[in-house]
């Protein structure tokens, strides 16, 4: 379903129920979580278990936080009902909270905590311009009856459309928090943001991102070069959708943009993904499975 600071988030399926499964990878621990078929069968009206969880799932992003007494909690967005829900291992059943999102906006999971981010809508003027918003969600807390409970979720930063037009992405690049957008209508012109600027109101654009590369798409990573030498630092890889529609590569320093692999790349004879760029817009973007 999900990764979240190295620890993978597992769907089973042992008698349809949707068994969820927190795994480190290295170590092989499991926790597991409440079965999400009965939050599913409350939500989503299709034939059978099965597909009624992998739809609530999809494209879920998940956090996890651990409190002072050692209890571990998953919070998970589930975008296809534009709710939040949440469990501890030690729960029966997933709690879903009330607060609800636009079906449209970028989420990312840091240190336990979800950040999001949701336009206004659509203004009715054609000259008024959108704003962007980043909201903090925070764990759950308990109220004084004992329950459980998200709390209001903060807003940490809030960005006139004519410093970004477009919002693309957040993604955790090192210790930083960082916003993508298009500053233009032909998307060829990306700029980057700190999100710790934001909160300050500060709408200057970073120039460089420490010689990593950006891979900004279902799933937006960062990637160092000192680590993987083929990944070329200071670059952003993305989809661009102009005709024809290419996987581009725009460089920070120069400004300019380039096709991120060339076309034997793009139609090799070997199956499957020929490259590292292949490989992450293909089998790390779980959506496409």
């Amino acid at each position: 379903m999900d990764s979240i600071d190295g620890l993978l988030l597992l769907l089973g399926n042992p008698d349809w129920e949707g068994v969820v499964r927190l795994l480190h990878p290295f170590t092989g621990d499991i926790v597991d979580f409440p079965p999400i078929e009965t939050l599913a069968s409350r939500l989503l009206d299709t034939c059978t278990a099965m597909l009624r969880n992998r739809r609530l799932t999809k494209s879920a992003c998940a956090s996890v936080s651990i409190d002072a007494a050692g209890a571990i909690t998953v919070m998970l967005v589930l975008r296809q009902v534009s709710h939040i829900a949440f469990a501890t291992s030690l729960d029966r059943e997933w709690t879903l909270s009330a607060l609800e999102f636009p079906p449209c906006y970028y989420r990312l999971p840091f240190q336990g905590k979800l950040y999001v981010v949701v336009d206004t809508p659509t203004p009715l003027v054609w000259d008024q311009e959108k704003i962007h918003h980043v909201l903090q969600v925070d764990p759950p807390v308990t109220l004084e009856d004992g329950t459980r409970a998200l709390p209001e979720p903060k807003l940490i930063a809030t960005i006139p459309g004519h410093k970004l037009l477009h919002p693309d992405g957040l993604v955790e690049c090192g210790s930083e928090l960082l916003l993508l957008g298009h500053n233009d209508m032909s998307w060829s012109q990306i700029v980057i943001f700190k999100l710790a600027d934001l909160v300050l109101q500060r709408f200057i654009p970073i120039q460089s991102i420490g010689g990593n590369t950006l891979f900004l798409g279902g799933r937006s990573i960062s990637v160092s070069s000192r680590v993987l030498p083929t990944a070329k630092g200071d670059n952003v890889v993305y989809y661009n959708s102009s005709e024809p529609p290419y996987l581009a590569q725009y460089n920070l320093t120069t400004g300019t943009l380039s096709p991120a692999i060339d076309t034997c790349s793009l139609y090799g004879r070997a199956p499957g993904p020929s490259n590292l760029v292949h490989y992450i817009f293909s089998c790390c973007n779980r959506d496409n499975w």
